[in-house]
Order: structure tokens, then C-alpha cells, then sequence
């Protein structure tokens, strides 16, 4: 196990112990995250930005606005914004003091989004950052990183992928990743392995 994988195995313990989590209640929350919410909210608002001009401008407008509309409503409060991925400008999300993270859209945050590594790097070197993950991007592409608060979490709305014109958002969903939303990669492909 690493490190981490034992911090978080020895907290759970002496709640445990104390009773002050249920093991089952616990793993049902973290089940109903990585298989139920995981990116699959996300991806549904992408894939909605994607086909639906006037929702796009919504998002883009207020965010947690409109994903209460598809019935998305954040537990803890914060303020969600949108921003999108142009050619000429690609946006990465990090949580500079801990790690805010919309888990509501995301589901779990990864391992490295929590690391120092990883928010201390991406303010300072984001192309580097964004390199290790085998995202190139061109010189002229600006790189506008978002720092996540306790208050404001982001989305990053990526670029529709080309040959996906007539598709159905359930179709356009499948093409996003959590990556892609947080600005660390890109959309699959169409007719990428899933």
C-alpha cells in the first residue's frame, strides 16, 4: 500500500473503532462516487454543452445555475464555474491549498490531484505539468490555470472532438473523461477503445 492508501486505511480504523463512521455507510458513499457519480455527471453536462448551443451559454454564464437545471445540485454549497477549452486557449484546474474538487461532477478526486507534486507544479510549470500527462499543446496555445477554493470549483468544458457532428449527448458522454474536465488531458477520440 502507499503511503497514502495507509493514512487513510489507519483513519478509517480509529473511526471505526470510536464509531464514529460505519464501515458499510462508508463504502457505500465511496461506491456511489466512483461507480454512480465518478465523471459520468460531468460528462453528461459536457456532452449537453456540447449539443445544446443556448445551455452552453449558461454554463459559461453560471454554472451551478445551470446544472441545477439537470437536477445536479452541489451538497456542500460552492459555486461551480465553467470554462472552456478553445485553440487558442487550453484551462487547467488545481486546488493550490488543499484540494477542492467538484466531486458532484467528478466523483473522486484522483491521487495526484491532492498531491503537492501536482499543485505546486501546476502554477508554476503547467505545459510541463500538462506534458507529463501526454497533453502537447502548440506554443501560441495560451495556458490559463484555475486555483479551486473552498467556495468556487471549476469545470473545464473541453473542445468537441471532430467527426462527432450528429451525435447524441449519450454518445458525446461516453467521449469524456474526467481528465479532460479537470484540463489534464482530452476527450477520447471517436471510435477510441473505451
Amino acid at each position: 500500500m502507499s503511503e497514502t492508501e495507509l493514512r487513510v486505511r489507519a483513519l478509517e480504523t480509529v473511526l471505526t473503532e470510536k464509531g464514529y463512521v460505519e464501515p458499510a455507510a462508508l463504502d457505500a458513499i465511496i461506491q456511489a462516487y466512483e461507480t454512480k457519480i465518478g465523471p459520468r455527471n460531468g460528462a453528461q453536462v459536457v456532452a449537453k454543452a456540447w449539443s445544446d448551443p443556448a445551455f452552453k451559454r449558461s454554463l459559461l454564464e453560471d454554472a451551478s445555475k445551470a446544472v441545477s437545471t439537470l437536477g445536479h445540485v452541489s451538497r456542500v454549497g460552492d459555486h461551480l464555474v465553467a470554462v472552456e477549452n478553445t485553440p487558442l486557449r487550453h484551462n487547467m484546474v488545481v486546488c493550490t491549498l488543499c484540494s477542492c474538487y467538484p466531486w458532484e461532477m467528478l466523483g473522486l478526486p484522483p491521487i495526484w490531484y491532492k498531491a503537492a507534486p501536482y499543485r505546486s507544479r501546476a502554477v508554476k510549470d503547467p505545459r510541463g505539468v500538462l506534458a507529463d500527462f501526454g497533453v502537447s499543446l502548440p506554443k501560441e496555445t495560451e495556458i490559463r490555470v484555475w486555483d479551486s477554493t473552498a467556495e468556487t470549483r471549476f469545470l473545464v468544458l473541453p473542445m468537441r472532438p471532430e467527426g462527432t457532428d450528429g451525435w447524441s449527448e449519450q454518445q458525446l458522454a461516453e467521449l469524456v473523461t474526467r481528465d479532460s474536465m479537470i484540463g489534464t488531458g482530452f476527450p477520447k477520440a471517436p471510435g477510441a477503445p473505451s
